[in-house]
């Protein structure tokens, strides 16, 4: 009986199953077998490169879910490729129709960011046509490293060159706002690290730039990315924790705790007049208006530096040990924020954002409390969410049974096989590129979204400044 055959790297995708047989002629009757043989399946449909062509549309249990989280569909034969086409890389639809072309992409930056961009191209059916690294002699070592077809020698060829449909601005934050208006300017489309911009003129400019041409302008707040975080927002929209009256949390890191960590991050002129906040506090007021759908209004925050000064290292990457030698530099960004703050829908909260807290890594941590229950999630520990009432509460995983349909469609691995931050990077640029293609995902973070959160972030600074409330438009 002919078999579908699942790559070794692939295998985390099929239950670790290493074929299925076939007993029909298209792949969903293939694939309907196998879920009968393999009830946990989790399954995407990919060439024999690995390149996903139907990222995020996930097949389980008979089911077709959508990528929008709609209601699931029953698998018909008119819903699959042709299984050897499929498997093969004919990459051709049952009914003769191309299945997606992959978009060529270009990556400028290669840092951390940079490197993460890279990875995920491939896997949401792109193909990374180029990189620019910081100079000549880095982009050809980083082309080879990251399986770029070629190295740029500068941003501007790269997004003059017809084969780049997508760039990606990866680079420190004070050129964000010039590489993503020329790239829009091209014609292209881009995906432009956080901040969008370093002052809200600029940003503004950009979304309304982005609007206004039709393209395809996003910006990776990825957590909105994890299953059990479209699990409570989908809870919270539904009215399940009643009345939202407070909203509270944290996000704090390590990685800049010492006298020797430095990074670009620090130098206002490249990382701009914010650094902790910009930097992940931006994401935690993100995820709470998402998850929430509620927006501050008003906020007051205290700003502190602890350390005003370091030793100087504008080469070390982020996240890397400290060093102890180099020139003291003076510090003028922040180590630590603290914002209170009232939203439109009539709660009150308090985010801690911090840089310098020993032990914790990567910790975003939110709960909001409503009338009748409250839900907390920890990025630290994404599998789970906690559901609180008077009565009990309960602990809520990836992969239960009920779970919202928005939060089964990112959801592509069996229960106690984790998925993380680089699986919510994959999702975010499929949606992307799913966006280029003409369809376009709900929750998808935009330029708009970015423009956000430069404003907030200058609020917070305005009113750490002037030690006042600092209203903003909803």
């Amino acid at each position: 009986m002919p078999t579908i055959r699942v790559p070794d790297a692939l295998r985390r995708y099929s239950g670790g199953a290493a074929s299925f047989p076939v007993a029909g002629g298209t792949l969903a009757e293939a694939l309907a077998d196998a879920f009968r043989l393999h009830p946990d399946l989790r399954i995407r449909l990919v060439d024999e490169a690995g390149r996903i062509h139907r990222h995020l549309v996930v097949f389980r249990n008979d089911e077709v879910l959508p990528r929008d989280g709609a209601e699931a569909a029953p698998l018909a034969p008119d819903d699959g490729l042709t299984f050897l086409e499929a498997i093969g890389g004919g990459a051709r639809t049952g009914g003769g129709r191309r299945m997606p072309r992959l978009i060529g992409a270009g990556v400028i930056g290669a840092g951390f960011a940079g490197r993460i961009h890279a990875r995920s191209v491939g896997l949401a059916g792109g193909r990374l046509v180029g990189i620019v690294g910081s100079s000549p002699e880095r982009s050809e070592a980083l082309a080879g490293e990251l399986g770029a077809s070629r190295a740029f020698p500068s941003a501007e060829e790269l997004i003059a060159d017809a084969e780049v449909e997508v760039v990606h601005v990866c680079t420190p934050n004070h050129r964000h706002g010039e590489l993503a208006e020329a790239a829009l300017q091209a014609g292209k489309h881009v995906v432009c690290e956080k901040p969008l911009a370093v002052d809200s003129p600029t940003a503004e400019r950009l979304a309304s730039l982005a609007r206004s041409s039709g393209l395809v302008a996003t910006v990776p707040f990825v957590y909105r990315y994890y299953p059990v975080v479209r699990e409570a927002r989908a809870r919270v929209r539904a009215g399940d924790l009643g009345v939202v009256r407070l909203v509270h949390g944290t996000y704090l890191q390590d990685w800049l705790m010492g006298k020797g960590d430095y990074n670009w991050r620090v130098d206002p002129r490249l990382g701009g007049p914010s650094r902790a906040f910009a930097d992940i506090g931006s994401h935690w007021c993100d995820l709470m208006e998402f998850v929430t759908g509620q927006r501050i209004t008003r906020l007051c925050a205290r700003l502190t530096t602890v350390l005003p000064e370091r030793l100087g290292a504008p080469g070390r990457i982020a996240f890397s040990p400290g060093g102890e030698t180099g020139p003291n530099v003076e510090v003028a960004t922040e180590d630590i924020a603290l914002v209170l703050f009232e939203t439109d829908g009539g709660a009150v909260g308090s985010v801690v954002v911090s840089q310098v807290s020993p032990g914790r890594k990567n910790r975003l941590w939110f709960e909001i409390d409503g009338s009748q229950r409250s839900v907390a999630f920890d990025q630290e520990q994404p599998e789970t969410i906690w559901i609180g009432g008077r009565e009990e509460s309960t602990i809520v995983a990836r992969g239960a049974s009920g779970l919202a349909g928005s939060a089964r469609s990112f959801d592509l691995l069996p229960a106690g096989h984790p998925g993380g931050y680089l699986e919510c990077f994959d999702a975010f640029v499929a949606d992307t590129y799913w966006a280029i293609r003409g369809e376009p995902p709900e929750g998808m973070p935009v330029f708009a979204d970015g423009l956000r959160a430069v404003r907030v972030t200058e609020s917070v600074l305005y009113s750490a400044r002037t030690s006042t409330w600092c209203a903003l438009e909803p």
